[in-house]
């Protein structure tokens, strides 16, 4: 592993997905793809880092679809673990540690919150009347429980939103409720819940939200509003048995709400893959790392407000220093949805075209920012073909080639740089730069689009150059070519790591490109003399039949 700065720790956390369907593009483009950007680049000598996710175990939804699948929620839970597992691998995001929210290490977390928090005075119990089903004998929280919409007539929708308006309804607004499992209209019936004084810490998130310059202005002014009009006190308890067991013997039977435990988990499962208990050395080590929690913009509100005030309130263990959101990715210009049929999953794109082409597209559109991107397929194709392919994948086989026609695999000996190679290396140079202030910055689109601008460099390099002239600089022209075909392979390694670990094997170096630190991207990595394999070519272009297939699957067709 190539050497990091004294000190700069980093753990990288993505929200967790929730275990009860497959990932689609959007999960893909807000929330896995952006992390492991980031992971990929401090690898190579910027950071000590971990990245971490994990399957998101409890709630009332899990509990019914596990009902409904006549198996155990924890057999349920385990089966989406593993196929996210397997759909981020194939797309090439790695993590240290894929974990559960349900972990011995995560309740035992999540419990010493409670209790300390309940020791505190911060968590409260609490009256309230929820439907309870007299057939089913239990209460109805959440999606036990469907009507009619009140805001737009829809019916069949769960109580506590509607799919059809989209708007968020509270407890008891449904109107014409009936129990989700057996149909029979529910009762009202008073239970005991426990609640959270979320209120209680207006003051210390709004100097956070303010003292803390790295979040992002859009998604800080929001929340800053939400304070300003009074935060609510938060109900944590749910009347199901599939959850976090609320740790009091007056509270049996009853577990915590899923956005009680779900973030912990990140400090749970980050200790677990360091290696660290959650004793002191385990708060230490988080608080002495650079934290970013990566999300989409449909949970700012959980991130902004629950997380740290739940952190706030337990004292150990620091708020995350950045929060990258992103917004929601729209496909052929609608809202991907799984009750409408239009999406495509990560298991139904893969037998179609490479996983690199997906990640190179997705950071491509996707801004540092919660504007809505737009997934087209003829502009995906475009991009792919023209960027990609044409750009950057022609230009590694075509120095290559030459090295292996005219210099027998070798590496030539150049002659004296002339001014077109002063400016190719001061194009390496700018990019190199660039594009790392663009992902230190968060800015993974904008990093990407400065390679292509040193891919277009290069290009034009070659092109005036004209080696298939044979002019009497040709080995110096070759020499430098394939050398920028080395720094490609670098620079490019955080966001398409398939092609670009296949380049670095064509170039037979010997080292892991994972290993090689990111400074020497714009040194000469090539020395004359050194052997390469065979050249190929790196990418195929998306023909029309790619996205015919894609289309299909779109618009839910065989």
């Amino acid at each position: 592993m190539p050497s990091v700065p004294p000190g700069r720790r980093v753990i990288i956390t993505a929200a967790l997905p929730y275990a009860n369907n497959d990932l689609h593009l959007g999960h893909i483009a807000s929330t896995y793809l952006p992390p492991d950007i980031l992971y990929r680049y401090l690898q190579h000598g910027k950071a000590e880092a971990i990245q971490i996710c994990a399957s998101d175990d409890f709630g009332t939804p899990i509990l019914i679809a596990a009902e409904k699948a006549g198996k155990k929620p924890e057999d349920y839970v385990a089966y989406w673990r593993e196929r996210f597992e397997q759909d981020l691998s194939a797309l090439g995001i790695d993590y240290d540690l894929f974990y559960r929210t349900s972990s011995e290490e995560n309740v035992e977390l999540v419990q010493h919150f409670f209790k300390v928090l309940y020791e505190r005075g911060y968590i409260y119990p609490s009256e309230v009347h929820q439907f309870y089903c007299e057939i089913d004998k239990k209460f109805l929280p959440d999606r036990y429980v469907r009507g009619t919409c009140p805001y737009c007539g829809a019916q069949d929708q769960y109580s506590d939103g509607c799919e059809s308006c989209g708007r968020t309804l509270q407890p008891g607004q449904i109107l014409n409720p009936r129990c989700a499992i057996c149909g029979t209209p529910p009762i009202t019936k008073a239970s005991k819940h426990y609640f959270f004084k979320l209120s209680s810490f207006s003051t210390q998130l709004k100097e956070w939200l303010e003292s803390n310059k790295n979040l992002q202005s859009d998604a800080r002014n929001y929340v800053l509003n939400w304070i300003k009009e009074g935060l609510q006190d938060w109900d944590i308890t749910r009347d199901i048995s599939w959850g976090v067991e609320i740790p009091l013997e007056e509270a049996h039977g009853k577990v915590l709400y899923g956005w009680f435990d779900n973030h912990l988990c990140y400090i749970s499962t980050a200790l677990k893959a360091a290696g660290k208990s959650q004793g002191k050395d385990g708060a230490d080590y988080w608080n002495d790392a650079t934290v970013y929690h990566f999300i989409g913009k449909d949970i700012v509100y959980h991130h902004y407000l629950f997380l740290p005030s739940m952190r706030l309130g337990e004292g150990r263990f620091k708020l995350p220093d950045y929060i990258p959101t992103r917004g929601h990715l729209l496909l052929q210009d609608k809202k991907i949805s799984k009750s409408r049929r239009w999406g495509i999953t990560i298991r139904e794109y893969l037998p179609v075209l490479p996983p690199d082409y997906l990640r190179f597209y997705l950071t491509r559109i996707t801004p540092y920012a919660q504007t809505d991107s737009n997934f087209d397929l003829e502009e995906f194709q475009a991009k792919v073909n023209n960027e990609l392919v044409a750009n950057i994948g022609n230009f590694c086989y075509r120095s290559l080639v030459f090295v292996k026609r005219e210099y027998g695999l070798t590496i030539p000996e150049p002659g004296e740089a002339g001014e077109a190679e002063k400016t190719l290396l001061a194009a390496l140079k700018k990019a190199e730069e660039e594009t790392t202030r663009q992902i230190e910055s968060g800015s993974y689109d904008r990093a990407l689009k400065a390679i292509l601008d040193f891919g277009t460099s290069c290009n034009q390099y070659f092109q005036a150059k004209a080696p298939w002239e044979k002019r009497p600089d040709m080995a110096t022209t070759i020499y430098y070519a394939s050398n920028c075909v080395a720094s490609l392979a670098v620079l490019l390694h955080p966001f398409i790591p398939f092609g670009a670990e296949e380049l670095w094997e064509q170039l037979s170096t010997g080292k892991d490109l994972s290993d090689l630190p990111w400074e020497e991207s714009k040194e000469q990595l090539l020395k004359p003399g050194h052997k390469i394999a065979e050249p190929k070519p790196l990418f195929r272009r998306v023909e029309d039949a790619d996205l015919a297939a894609l289309q299909r699957i779109i618009e839910g067709k065989k």
